[in-house]
């Protein structure tokens, strides 16, 4: 195992260190077999370059005929096309260990560097009914399988309702909480679109009132929400604060709508529900957009079922 005074080993899970089932995990029966054994001169040591079986790629090198390890592959094609440090490397959180702390420390020690990649992101496992998709559990889907019952908008907010990073499961539970939302959404749409055709008949200096004390409250929350979902953008794309608050501003502009005996300021839920159409571009939600159009464009509607997500 890698032990040199500037490089350490297992830099992003250092307690798993010569977790030897890790290590097994990882590379199978270059871990455990009897004959790999013998070769190394540390049962954490893991493999640079092995030989090649039958049918498999070879190449010439200082030790005979062989190929790559798995991590040393990893290594190689990110660095040829990015070069020796870069800000981002992907991947599921298996990969943590010990495929991602294997690269790293092969990596900085050929580089002498201690710092090959700025940022590690480890996503999260797909599940399908709360079991790990398997071809032999025959609970295998695909993107157009999933397609052929929900929309692409609608397999989106499944993922933004979810940490990136956390086990998404795939079911109709969950798919049900996806479809409530788009519901919220659209109702919502509509709602703000019957007021907002009024303020078309309204000339340019009748469209501007003064804010009322209830249309100061509604204001006041609505930029505080339009904070909370910034700093939670800026914390790890953390989707599903970002859509918890959106449904709060929701929640709070039809309260205001709904409410009796006060002047709507249909400026001010423009402005809400244009900002809440920009999130959902940015999130994709929306197969095309336009600066003017509020809520979910109707060429997004008629298209969600037939794009890739």
């Amino acid at each position: 195992a890698l032990a040199i005074t500037q490089h350490s080993y297992a830099k992003l899970e250092p307690d798993r260190m010569g977790d030897i089932a890790a290590l097994s995990e990882g590379e199978g029966a270059l871990t455990t077999s009897e004959n790999t054994t013998k070769e190394k001169k540390n049962d954490c040591d893991f493999v640079l370059w092995k030989k090649s079986k039958t049918g498999e790629p070879v190449w010439q090198s200082p030790w005979g005929l062989g190929r790559p390890g798995w991590h040393i592959e990893c290594s190689v094609m990110a660095s040829a096309v990015l070069g020796p440090q870069f800000d981002i490397h992907t991947g599921g959180i298996d990969l943590k260990f010990p495929h991602h702390d294997n690269e790293i420390a092969q990596s900085e020690a050929y580089f002498d560097s201690d710092s090959w990649v700025n940022y590690f992101l480890h996503s999260g496992h797909l599940t399908i009914a709360g079991c790990k998709m398997s071809k032999s559990l025959k609970n295998f889907v695909t993107i157009q399988q999933a397609l052929e019952k929900y929309s692409s908008r609608q397999i989106r907010l499944l993922f933004l309702l979810h940490s990136w990073s956390s086990t998404l499961d795939y079911s109709d539970h969950g798919m049900e909480k996806a479809l409530t939302y788009e519901k919220m959404l659209s109702e919502f749409f509509l709602n703000i679109k019957t007021h907002l055709r009024s303020l078309k008949q309204l000339n340019h200096s009748s469209a501007y009132t003064k804010f009322e004390e209830h249309d100061l409250t509604l204001n006041e929350r609505f930029s505080t929400i339009k904070k909370q979902i910034h700093i939670a953008l800026c914390d790890s794309v953390d989707t599903p604060t970002v859509m918890e608050n959106i449904r709060q501003l929701i929640s709070a502009a039809n309260i205001y709508m709904n409410s009796t005996n006060i002047t709507i300021n249909r400026l001010l839920l423009r402005n809400i529900a244009a900002y809440i159409t920009r999130l959902i571009n940015i999130f994709g939600l929306n197969s095309t957009s336009s600066s003017d159009d509020i809520g979910f464009t109707r060429s997004g509607e008629q298209q969600a079922s037939a794009v890739n997500v």
